[in-house]
């Protein structure tokens, strides 16, 4: 049977190319025979749960220990511990009841259930550690599914089961698997006013490990699997391309390479994988929006997000720094990415859902009203007249702003979102747009594309009376980047006090052989 991409749930070697897990996180079994206890946390998709179903088999395999893998997703959403605890035990015992390597025995008959749900699953597991003839590893998957109060009462009783192991047998190594950091866990608890008192359930853990998205390297591995298997080659420019619209993200990489091979050559594999296709790819994936995309997207309601991402989308100084619960919590969602102080959304993969996903209200009105024109209106010799364009979006602005901004849950980055949303009705299936998106950049960069032609704009919020001068500066920079004479900054007046005759204006500026155009809103 020949291997292919896998795209859904857990990697087998049998039947996906995949990189060898063991590799992605090299000091969690030192840890385990040291008997400690772990977090291990990671984005959605990112190879946690085949990380672990391959550890459970190597550790197993040295058969110095039972190595058991727990899911507590069927435990999801039970507010109460009563029921929680129960759920919890009784994914444990389906997981040792179907367990290759443990003996074939009950080992549950003699635990009394009806002690109360606060000690129940501490006394079946120290239980099950006195009956067996080697030391027990637990690896909770899933654990960010469990609601406060069963969590809590969970953590408690691992927490009870380490403090008394030296006196009465307990599970060896605990690792507590999911996608989120323990501290997150701490952060709800905390939010719902649930005290833990002076015992914390958390300071239990030694480590805190995660997974790191594929370096270039790591691709270049798993693609070579197929090179070797089809005699199919993928060029260095196809896996830089591949690392740049992904960031080696796991589920994106192996979707962009199946989407290629699968739809795009159909399986003919004496087709050679050109950048071109890799670009294919990546735009049938953002229209797609499969599951993945859509989990992803799901996460822009909430408001620690939108704290962090908004920033991002305006370029503004971000507010908070990288000790910030929130920042840390995006991260751990594998939502953005630092660079030299900068945060960025991850990939432009992410930017580009994340954009049309927050502008599509916007961009549907305009759509439903046909309004702005589509580009041809705005040709005249196969360019795009850029001050019949900006001068439509000045009048449309006037009379919409007050109306839109406060529909948007990103008020801050309202004015950018509705100008890309403009912008992207007019430009589509004619040209496109590509965008700078950082905080801490103080403007938001994009540049229309069309044809041969680049036309670079900056945005700017207008909170003082250097914004101007600050702006065309920026802009000059940009379009030097870009190799371009001319740009337009656009200015959102922000100010109260300003009237809207004051707000609407064109004007002119030459600066070291460049001309801008400044665009008041």
């Amino acid at each position: 049977m020949k291997k292919k991409f896998n795209i859904s749930g857990p990697c087998i070697s049998t039947m996906h190319y995949m990189i060898a897990p063991h590799t992605r996180c090299t000091d969690i079994e030192h840890l385990i025979n040291e008997h400690e206890y772990f977090v291990l946390h990671a984005a959605r998709q990112s190879g946690k749960t085949t990380f672990l179903i391959d550890l459970v088999h190597r550790l197993n395999e040295k058969n110095e220990c039972y190595a058991i893998y727990c899911s507590l997703e069927s435990v999801q959403k039970i507010d109460e511990p009563e029921k929680g605890i129960q759920a919890i035990i009784n994914a444990i015992k389906k997981s040792i009841k179907y367990h290759h390597y443990f003996p074939k025995k009950d080992f549950f008959s003699n635990v009394d259930y009806n002690n109360g749900y606060s000690t129940v699953l501490v006394d079946m597991l120290s239980y099950l550690c006195i009956n067996l003839d080697k030391p027990l590893v637990l690896l909770f998957d899933e654990v960010d599914c469990l609601s406060n109060g069963t969590l809590i009462s969970f953590l408690r009783q691992l927490r009870d089961g380490y403090v008394n192991r030296s006196t009465i047998p307990f599970v060896s190594s605990i690792g507590l698997i999911g996608m989120r950091n323990i501290r997150d866990y701490k952060i709800r608890i905390r939010e719902d006013h649930d005290t833990l008192g002076s015992a914390s359930p958390f300071n239990i853990v030694t480590e805190v490990f995660t997974l790191n998205n594929f370096s270039v390297d790591e691709i270049k591995s798993l693609l070579a699997q197929h090179t070797k298997q089809t005699g199919q080659n993928f060029s260095d420019a196809v896996v830089k391309k591949i690392f740049a619209y992904t960031q080696g993200q796991p589920w994106l990489v192996n979707a962009v390479v199946r989407e290629i091979i699968v739809n795009i050559l159909k399986s003919d594999e004496l087709q050679a994988i050109k950048p071109s296709h890799v670009r294919q790819s990546v735009q049938t994936i953002i229209e797609r929006r499969d599951t993945h995309i859509d989990s992803l997207l799901e996460r822009l309601n909430e408001g620690r997000v939108q704290r962090i991402l908004t920033p991002v989308i305006t370029g503004e100084a971000a507010g908070f720094d990288m000790t910030d619960d929130d920042y840390q919590y995006v991260i751990d969602l594998g939502l953005i990415r630092t660079d030299q102080g900068k945060i960025s959304i991850l990939n432009p993969i992410y930017e580009d859902v994340i954009i049309r996903k927050l502008s599509s209200a916007p961009q549907m009105s305009m759509d439903s009203k046909e309004f702005p024109p589509k580009l041809p209106h705005y040709l005249s010799n196969k360019k795009i007249q850029m001050k019949k364009l900006l001068t439509d979006f000045q009048n449309f602005w006037l009379e919409n702003s007050s109306i839109w901004t406060e529909k948007y849950q990103y008020k801050e980055a309202a004015p950018h979102l509705i100008l890309l949303a403009f912008l992207q009705r007019v430009v589509n299936h004619g040209g496109s747009i590509s965008r700078e998106l950082a905080s801490g950049r103080g403007r938001l960069d994009l540049c229309i594309h069309y044809k041969n032609h680049q036309y670079p704009i900056e945005i700017k919020i207008r909170r003082n009376t250097k914004t101007i001068d600050e702006g065309k500066i920026q802009l000059w920079n940009y379009m030097d980047t870009l190799n371009c004479e001319k740009g337009w900054l656009i200015i959102f007046e922000k100010r109260k006090t300003v009237s809207w005759s004051k707000k609407l204006f064109w004007k002119t500026s030459m600066i070291k052989k460049k001309r801008i155009y400044m665009v008041g809103c």
